[in-house]
């Protein structure tokens, strides 16, 4: 008989959970241009500074946000909702606003 696991549970939760949200997100959407509308993230709003978010990945501050690695940009991360050659998209972090492809904040998370 297994052993139910508390810790492996909870992981695999968190590994579906984002997947829920953008799945929410986009269904709550209709039309083909309802991203065109969206503003783009402002640098300076509050919760773009609290997560490192800027338009060009390269200037993030690397003392502050040891997370992020070269190579990480939205257009790569899982909460990017456009096309990979979009330049600009939404983002579930960001509700109703879009952010660069070339951008980076510290939610950062792979694409599968």
């Amino acid at each position: 008989m297994k052993q139910y696991r508390p810790d492996v549970a909870r992981r695999g939760f968190l590994k579906l959970a984002p997947l829920a949200v953008a799945s929410a997100v986009l269904a709550a959407r209709t039309g083909a241009s309802w991203a065109q509308d969206m503003p783009h993230v402002d640098e300076k709003d509050t919760q773009a500074q609290a997560l490192g978010y800027h338009h060009d990945a390269t200037k993030t501050d690397k003392k502050k946000f040891a997370k992020y690695q070269p190579g990480e940009i939205c257009s790569r991360c899982q909460f990017f909702q456009g096309k990979p050659k979009d330049a600009w998209a939404p983002c579930v972090i960001f509700p109703d606003k879009q952010v660069n492809a070339k951008g980076w904040c510290s939610s950062y998370f792979k694409k599968a």
